[in-house]
């Protein structure tokens, strides 16, 4: 699979949404992710707006379902979502009940696994039940937590080919990376490469002299887009 750049919209306003999204299409972004603050804060009409100015476009949704999964999913695809996401913690039956949904309406299903006991099996119960990706993520407020303890920062990329290497689906990896650790997710496996935003662009190698935020993205993309997906050997 070749490397797909997706944009995080952790936005809480649907205007600034919008001219964030319409820089980052012209950047080079391949999907439109309305993050979980831009759905708290707009709803269905936020993912109906998305919808409306990029037609044609992969709309993640991050509902991080944990219940009611089929509703949820079926309002979200109504929408305009081309893409659910749904927890591993949730119940095995919600799960079932978002990738069913995902069948009816035609949205593919992403499985996260956060804060499960353990990450690899997390993944493959998420592809056992049926979903087309998984997320394999390291929350914000778990990162932050256990670095205020004292202790090491967890990463994605700790066990990030160890997931890849578990199941035959697509894998993302989210939370905490350095946009250079972003950028060499094909390289551990996972083509699906996430950029958030509001958009802080802080490597040197990226930074454009008159500060461009757009020509900053569009060398970003150009990155990963020029990259091969390396698979490691399945466990």
């Amino acid at each position: 699979m070749k490397p797909i750049v997706q944009i995080s919209l952790d936005l809480t306003n649907i205007d600034e949404a919008l001219e964030t999204a319409a820089l980052a299409m012209r950047a080079g972004v391949d999907w439109l992710e309305a993050g979980t603050p831009l759905i708290l804060a707009e709803g269905l009409h936020g993912v109906r707006k998305l919808r409306e100015a990029f037609p044609g476009i992969p709309i993640v949704a991050d509902l991080k379902t944990m219940d009611g999964g089929y509703l949820e999913a079926e309002m979200m695809a109504k929408a305009g979502a081309t893409h659910v996401v749904v927890m591993a913690r949730a119940h095995a039956e919600t799960v079932k009940c978002v990738v069913k949904a995902g069948r009816d309406f035609g949205v593919k299903v992403m499985g996260d696994n956060m804060i499960c006991s353990d990450m690899v099996e997390g993944a493959k119960f998420l592809e056992d039940l049926g979903c087309d990706y998984v997320i394999h993520h390291i929350g914000y407020d778990e990162r932050r937590g256990i670095a205020a303890a004292g202790h090491r920062m967890p990463s994605p990329l700790d066990q990030l080919r160890e997931v890849v290497s578990a199941v035959n689906i697509p894998v993302q990896a989210v939370g905490g990376l350095s946009l250079e650790q972003a950028i060499k997710c094909p390289q551990y496996g996972a083509p699906l490469v996430v950029l958030g935003a509001p958009l802080t662009i802080d490597a040197d190698s990226f930074k454009t002299a008159d500060g461009n935020l757009e020509a900053s993205l569009r060398m970003i993309c150009e990155a990963i887009h020029a990259q091969e997906t390396v698979l490691p050997q399945k466990a």
